[in-house]
């Protein structure tokens, strides 16, 4: 079964040139089918390109799935067409009396600041409180994995001395894990931050437990049972050339940046970068769609019961 957007949406005509299987809303509606609502509250700069990544990975599932976009109310993008946001997102305050069966909370570069200290954090911590009454299953993505970790438990965020940037093996800590399902020994997975959790730190909470963790860059994904959730620190969901786009842009900016490790063959920005990392991430998302798929409610009005 497809994912249903927009068909104007850009998402819709990437997809659908790649083979993914895509539904327009108006055939979408005539289908007698309990539809999966995922929402994705997107806090990155280039939204159109990580709207594409999230529905590619939730929309190669065998499940009908309705993708919603959700923004914070107040914060305006600055990268982002304000018609795009018009167009295709909801405001937090629009959609929080509905119930969703997943959500996805994205990252945002705004590692440097302490949480408390972000604009609109106040209205994301009550996101994270809505989650425990309307939302089935949470997935907190790099900075929103921090912050979900964070607000729930009290684990903090460490500035690393150089950034964590590029492709790391990181080792199955979980194979009887349902989410990671078809998983190898180890797998490699793409990274680009400037904070770190701290292994020790996470281990002395009750009730997390880690699946994916890497010895040159830490824990990576997180299981939180009591709150439906799943964090993860790292980019599953990259293209095969996001990490590039991130290191040409600060080379032509002057700034000081490593290549990204292990990411071009032989270290060499002028070949090719090579993704291997797509069929695991494929793997993750369909497992966490599936396990949604196995314990939400028919009833949406049950959710968070």
């Amino acid at each position: 079964m497809p994912i249903t957007l927009p068909e104007t949406l850009p998402a819709f005509d990437i997809l659908a040139r790649e083979g993914v299987m895509v539904m327009g809303e108006t055939r979408a509606a005539r289908q007698d089918i309990r539809p999966l609502r995922i929402g994705l509250l997107n806090l990155m700069p280039k939204k159109i390109e990580t709207e594409a990544q999230f529905a590619r990975l939730i929309g190669a599932t065998p499940l009908q799935i309705e993708f919603t976009l959700i923004r914070m109310s107040e914060h305006q993008s600055r990268h982002t067409p304000r018609s795009h946001m018009e167009a295709f997102y909801r405001p937090f305050h629009d959609v929080k009396g509905e119930r969703f069966d997943g959500l996805i909370i994205t990252g945002a570069p705004i590692e440097h600041l302490p949480f408390r200290d972000v604009t609109y954090w106040n209205e994301l911590t009550e996101v994270f409180a809505w989650t425990q009454t309307n939302v089935h299953a949470t997935f907190g993505v790099c900075w929103g994995g921090m912050a979900m970790i964070n607000h729930f438990h009290g684990v903090n965020k460490h500035i690393l001395p150089a950034k964590a940037f590029g492709c790391f093996r990181h080792r199955n800590m979980a194979p009887a894990s349902p989410y990671l399902r078809g998983f190898s020994d180890d797998c490699v997975i793409p990274v680009s931050r400037w904070t770190e959790m701290k292994r020790d730190e996470i281990k002395a909470v009750p009730g997390l437990a880690i699946l994916l963790d890497s010895d040159e860059v830490g824990p990576c994904l997180v299981e939180d049972a009591a709150h439906r959730a799943l964090y993860i620190f790292n980019h599953f969901e990259y293209d095969s050339l996001t990490l590039k786009g991130e290191y040409d842009r600060d080379v032509a900016a002057g700034k000081p940046i490593n290549v990204p490790c292990n990411y071009y063959p032989g270290d060499d920005p002028r070949r090719p970068p090579q993704n291997r990392w797509r069929s695991h991430a494929h793997l993750l998302y369909g497992n966490w769609i599936n396990e949604i798929y196995q314990t939400t409610p028919f009833d949406m009005s049950r959710i968070g019961t």
